[in-house]
């Protein structure tokens, strides 16, 4: 099967609008929602606070006959005064029988209140597997602005790698694919986080720079033998130089998706709630870095130099130099 990605690329280009469009709407809506207040929803990673797990011992008969009622959980922390808390059920042997609560700090005597109301609704907890994590505010900020500096720190690195390796238009492309890469992951989360409480840690911030290396790594490889057909072809059309190149490469790029995807896969639905969303923001980064280097990166190419006329010389700046 042969593409021909520059035929179809603006329906490319709408389809990536569109989920673009729905993740900006949906940050924006998050935004303005007085319970999250940011573009994603924040863990205790960011803003500060405290983490209490809490799963039954189910060891004890009877302990652990009925499913835990998310509501009751509800209602227990409200009378506590806790009732802005997130709170999510977690599995255990696979079955409902842990809880997760995100709230404000908590005092130690606050702490046992709640579990103590807890116990005498829902059953009585395993002491070896509770557990209570506390973040200060200006750790979470200082986690924040790290991240954030990395992520810019990244692209800048990526836009100076690619012009040297290549030529100064095909870096900005590379970064747009990256920007679309980026903006869908996190567009996703946000969704995620309005409908079913997903938040974001500092895992996430990993997960966004892991994304943008294997992205770029596969625009790389295309933008590589785009170099190399100009430089024996000059004379062909950018646009079948570009249709070649995503076709010489395609196998490579499809094989080494499938590879990660079903490790990240195993990760997702076997490792644990800590992997849990930081596989899941990995595959969805890996999947539209796929997707951006094949049909975002390369059709935005062919159209830039089909506008400037300037695809017949492909010298990059190493070679001039040497």
């Amino acid at each position: 099967m042969r593409l021909s990605i520059n035929k179809s690329r603006g329906l490319w280009w709408t389809i990536s609008s569109i989920i673009i469009l729905v993740g900006i709407i949906s940050m924006v809506i998050s935004s303005l929602n007085p319970n999250i207040k940011a573009p994603l929803r924040p863990s205790l990673d960011f803003i500060g606070g405290t983490r209490l797990q809490f799963v039954r011992d189910c060891g004890k008969p009877g302990n652990c006959d009925q499913p835990i009622d998310i509501n009751v959980v509800r209602e227990v922390a409200k009378s506590q005064g806790l009732g802005d808390s997130s709170i999510q059920l977690i599995s255990e042997n696979g079955q409902e029988n842990g809880i997760t609560i995100r709230t404000k700090n908590l005092e130690t005597e606050q702490r046992s209140n709640l579990q103590n109301a807890l116990t005498e609704k829902i059953g009585t907890f395993d002491p070896q597997k509770n557990q209570i994590d506390s973040v200060g505010a200006t750790l979470g900020k200082e986690l924040f602005t790290s991240g954030i500096l990395a992520l810019i720190v990244s692209f800048v690195g990526i836009t100076v790698y690619m012009a040297f390796r290549f030529q100064l238009d095909y870096a900005l492309l590379a970064i747009v694919a990256l920007f679309h890469d980026i903006l869908v992951t996190t567009g996703v989360f946000s969704i995620l986080g309005l409908v079913f409480g997903v938040e974001v840690d500092s895992l996430f911030i990993v997960a966004l720079l892991t994304i943008t290396g294997f992205s770029v790594n596969d625009t790389v490889v295309i933008y590589d033998r785009i170099r190399e057909t100009i430089k024996l072809h000059p004379e062909q059309p950018i646009a079948e130089v570009v249709d070649d190149a995503v076709n010489q490469t395609l196998s490579r790029s499809i094989n080494t998706t499938l590879t990660t995807l079903l490790t990240l896969t195993a990760i997702f639905l076997f490792g644990g709630e800590t992997l849990h969303y930081f596989s899941l923001a990995l595959i969805v980064g890996f999947v539209m870095g796929a997707y951006s280097s094949i049909f975002i990166a390369s059709t935005l190419l062919i159209w830039w130099r089909e506008r400037t006329e300037n695809y017949s010389v492909e010298t990059p700046i190493s070679s001039q130099e040497s």
